[in-house]
């Protein structure tokens, strides 16, 4: 199950900062739970798994999404880490999320399953859309969504990375290029999630 509908703070709690799940801000810095605020040393596959539970809630995916972009990344030429975080960065939720057209991913993923979002002209409702080089994405003519959307644009104090333009007045955006993975606003190794399905999931990676 993709979406996640628990409170967002426990989650943030225990990974850390996730600017992309949610807005709101914590009050309390310690672990969920009873014991929170005992003191744990964490093993190496504990390690491995926070880093992997944070891609999935920071891009709002589930565990046979990730498992499916793993796969897909082992098979490029290239840093199988690098890989990974560019597929899912090029995600069509994730390009609105960075442009500021909604304030938070699950948000995003609202304005394009809803049909509000335009590529090339063309309606696309598929949030997990790989966005690609020269793409035009665009707002529907919808007075309501277009005020909603220049409204999170004005909100939005996120710097635009460099394989994205905006032009404000006409809502109109374009992928200049692939994303660079130092560009990537999340403190995240991710060796340590390839080390995670590596060693714990192979036989899944090969045989599902």
């Amino acid at each position: 199950m993709s979406k996640y509908r628990g409170p967002r703070l426990r989650i943030v709690r225990r990974l850390g900062e996730l600017s992309a799940f949610t807005k709101k801000s914590q009050l309390r810095t310690t672990r969920p739970g009873q014991h929170g605020a005992t003191r744990i040393k964490l093993t190496q596959f504990a390690y491995r798994l926070v880093e992997k539970q944070k891609i999935r809630f920071y891009y709002g995916i589930s565990e046979k999404q990730l498992v499916r972009y793993v796969k897909i990344s082992r098979r490029i030429k290239g840093s199988t880490g690098k890989i990974l975080l560019k597929q899912l960065e090029m995600r069509l939720d994730n390009i609105i999320y960075c442009l500021g057209f909604a304030p938070t991913l699950p948000a995003a993923r609202q304005l394009v399953s809803h049909g509000h979002i335009l590529i090339n002209n063309k309606r696309v409702t598929v949030a997990s859309f790989s966005c690609s080089p020269q793409q035009v994405i665009t707002v529907n003519n919808k007075m309501r969504i277009r005020q909603l959307v220049e409204q999170n644009i004005s909100d939005n104090t996120r710097n635009l990375t460099s394989h994205l333009s905006l032009n404000r007045e006409h809502l109109i955006a374009i992928v200049n290029q692939w994303v660079v993975p130092r560009n990537i606003p999340l403190d995240l190794n991710e060796l340590l999630v390839i080390e995670y399905y590596s060693n714990r999931l192979l036989s899944f990676l090969f045989f599902v």
